[in-house]
């Protein structure tokens, strides 16, 4: 606050500062006022920057009330009659504020002597000049937060609207060290309300200062609205409002409170093409968010990342890309029965944004299944632990996974299409990379997936040799010996131990997917015309696995396999019987055509039942109340289907910011706890990105389970060594129980003699 000597007015000062900044350009109309030189107005023109004119206006400011003179109170008087008829929305501004501030005359101004002013509290309201109250200015009270929103409302008021966001700065910012700020003291009721308004209602106020539709927008209408007089004016204001809710964001630790924020910043994303430095924070956020938030969190933090790259295109679409991939394989580094769902749910959102733009996403995909082809080479060559590992482990088969999905998506589009033999091509080396019984789980998906790049892109792939060496292995010809065993769940397990190999529960999960991936191959084929031919190899060895068994459940299961296939190449061979075309003959495409849509094929009928049975045991083997199954992440590939309101979320803003919850009010030890976490899950820079995913020097699991492994074995020997001592400590005390025996039968003999 200004300082004034005894009998000072200082509603005069504040209205002088007022007066003074709202008309330091309208000098023609000044006439008894002090005017400024030529070579003045000239250095320091009206488009100025904030600092060189709060400068300039403060100096000759203080000098003009230094002079204290009764004739500068009536040209103040007379400006401010000026100023009511120029501007009346200013002027109703300062009224309804303070009435009183307007009442006075040049008898209440002090004389030079009476005048001591503070040079850096008169810069403060200079560049405050929209909330004229200074005795109030340091707290923020429900009753002033009202009076904003209304006046912003009712007349959209500038100054209105900057006091708010001066407030809405302050509440993202309570708590900071060294932050100076207008307002100081904030509570929780207040916090709540300014969030609540501001993230409701600002974007739509901003857009009506702006002169822009109320909703959507292309880049390239911020790129021509960057140029106009209106943006210079109140952008800054569009800046403050995004920064704010980021910093914020960063603060928020709630998922109710973040999902709220998210889901209303996401009608101003647009905006964001004026600011590269705020955008590039705001995906990391978002990333961040999507690859660790509970609840609606990861979905409103996908759909705000989608709409960046649709708004903003080549400005971020390669960030979001990069980032969303990479924090895909932070995520899906282990899976268990609980995890699957959210990995598929991820992978499914990876999918989505790929879409965005197929000709932005081939060169990506490229990249990274070239990055995977490597890796397999350098096991190929090699031939080390080390290598193999890099191979056999969740990371590279979940990566597998998400671009089997992608060019499953997306196989029609010219530029996909060519992606899907490279991939064929490292899946089946994986399949093939240590042919062992310990890594059926790992074959089974891989032929899993080439299974569904062959039924996506209609290519033949040569799938039941690698399904029909499994059956010839001694593990699933011979009764088990390990007995009955656990149930396996083969969609979280890749490899599994040799006393597993052994158990009944293991064999059966092995035969029985070996049966579905082979009967889901050969359906795909079973109405082309060469299905007689390609089937009977499949059908040689099936019926050479039906003799060679010693196990009559897998006996049984192969017989039924083996007549199904009979009975779809009997069904084949009738129609082939007929045809009169060559096999060279366009028309050789149109063979089984209506059958082949309806799945009228023994196999095809067969395959339905096999899946329900599957679906069956892998929910039995689910002990937790997540649901998992093929439509359980169901997540749309188009737009429409994407089933989202658009109403206004006031209800649920309400829910979230009902807490006394502050930014900065977290304690300390809470807060590096959170900071700690965070830096684990958090998805690196993306200045890193390139030496991302799946690189040979990315061993940070393998030593973890290394560590671990060598905790648990030194907790095992202080347990072994904890045990001898207590037994050896045992036998010494029942040494010790006969030597007593013999001492006290010793003293009778003594007593005798």
């Amino acid at each position: 606050m200004c300082h004034f000597a005894a009998g000072g007015n200082p509603q005069s000062s504040i209205l002088t500062s007022l007066v003074e900044r709202e008309l330091p350009s309208r000098t023609t109309e000044m006439g008894r006022g002090k005017r400024r030189s030529k070579d003045e107005v000239m250095d320091h023109p009206p488009e100025v920057s904030d600092d060189e004119a709060s400068s300039d206006k403060s100096e000759s400011l203080s000098e003009d009330i230094r002079q204290g003179s009764k004739q500068k109170a009536k040209e103040h008087m007379e400006q401010l009659q000026r100023l009511q008829e120029k501007d009346p929305e200013f002027y109703q501004f300062l009224k309804e504020q303070d009435k009183d501030l307007l009442d006075f005359n040049d008898e209440d101004i002090p004389d030079d002597s009476e005048v001591e002013l503070d040079e850096m509290e008169l810069e403060d309201n200079v560049h405050d000049v929209e909330n004229v109250d200074k005795a109030s200015t340091n707290i923020v009270t429900t009753a002033m937060v009202d009076s904003w929103c209304n006046s912003i409302q009712q007349t959209r008021s500038v100054g209105a609207v900057r006091s708010l966001m001066q407030a809405f700065r302050t509440a993202c910012h309570y708590g900071d060290d060294g932050e100076k700020t207008k307002f100081n003291v904030i509570s929780s009721g207040v916090f709540n309300k300014i969030m609540l308004f501001v993230l409701n209602e600002m974007d739509g106020v901003l857009r009506d200062l702006l002169k822009i539709p109320s909703s959507g927008g292309k880049k390239e209408t911020i790129t021509k609205l960057m140029t106009t007089k209106a943006w210079k004016n109140y952008g800054g204001l569009m800046k403050s409002y995004l920064g704010n809710s980021l910093h914020v964001l960063n603060q928020m630790t709630d998922n109710q409170m973040i999902t709220f924020t998210l889901r209303r910043l996401r009608s101003s994303v647009i905006f964001l093409a004026a600011f590269q430095n705020l955008l590039r924070k705001y995906i990391k956020v978002a990333v961040h968010f999507w690859g660790t938030g509970g609840g609606a969190l990861p979905v409103v933090s996908f759909l705000f990342i989608r709409d960046l790259c649709i708004g903003l295109g080549s400005d971020c679409l390669d960030s979001c890309f990069k980032g969303i991939y990479k924090s895909y394989i932070v995520n899906c580094t282990f899976v268990n029965a609980s995890k699957l769902q959210h990995i598929q749910f991820l992978a499914n959102c990876v999918t989505e944004l790929y879409g965005v733009d197929l000709a932005c996403a081939y060169q990506h995909a490229f990249v990274f299944i070239r990055q995977l082809g490597m890796i397999l080479r350098d096991a190929l060559t090699v031939k080390t632990k080390e290598s193999f590992r890099k191979v056999y482990e969740w990371k590279f088969m979940n990566c597998l996974e998400l671009w089997t999905a992608v060019i499953c998506a997306y196989n029609s589009d010219a530029d996909f299409k060519p992606l899907s033999y490279p991939l064929t091509q490292i899946i089946s080396g994986v399949a093939r990379l240590v042919p062992t019984a310990k890594y059926f789980p790992l074959r089974l998906r891989c032929a899993r997936m080439l299974n569904r790049i062959a039924a996506a892109t209609g290519t033949f792939i040569p799938v039941s040799m690698l399904l029909l060496d499994m059956l010839d292995m001694k593990e699933l010809n011979r009764p088990p010996t390990g007995g009955v065993g656990k149930a396996i769940d083969l969609r979280t397990t890749l490899k599994v131990s040799k006393p597993t190999l052994k158990t009944r529960g293991f064999q059966e999960a092995c035969v029985f997917s070996v049966v579905e991936e082979l009967a889901a191959h050969l359906a795909q084929w079973s109405y082309s015309i060469a299905f007689f031919e390609l089937s009977f190899i499949p059908l040689v060895r099936l019926r050479n696995f039906c003799k060679s068994t010693k196990v009559d459940r897998f006996r049984k299961l192969t017989r039924v396999l083996v007549r199904k296939i009979e009975e779809s190449s009997e069904f084949s061979n009738t129609r082939r019987m007929t045809i009169k075309f060559s096999p060279n003959d366009l028309a050789l495409a149109s063979f089984l055509e209506v059958e082949k849509e309806s799945k009228v094929s023994p196999l095809s009928q067969y395959l339905v039942t096999l899946h329900a049975e599957a679906q069956r045991r892998n929910d039995s083997m689910v002990e937790s109340s997540v649901v998992v199954g093929k439509d359980s992440a169901v997540f749309a590939k188009k737009v429409s289907e994407i089933k989202e309101e658009n109403v206004e979320h006031t209800d649920e803003g309400v829910t979230a910011f009902n807490s006394s919850w502050l930014p900065g009010s977290k304690p300390k030890k809470k807060k590096t706890k959170h900071s700690k976490k965070s830096k684990q899950n958090v998805t690196p820079d993306e200045d890193l990105v390139e030496d991302l995913v799946l690189s040979s020097d990315d061993d940070e699991e393998a030593e973890a389970e290394q560590r671990h492994k060598r905790q648990s074995e030194s907790a095992m020997q202080e347990k072994v060594v904890k045990h001898a001592i207590t037994k050896q400590d045992g036998k010494a005390k029942k040494r010790k129980l006969p030597s007593r025996r013999q001492a006290f039968a010793k003293k009778p003999r003594k007593m005798g003699k």
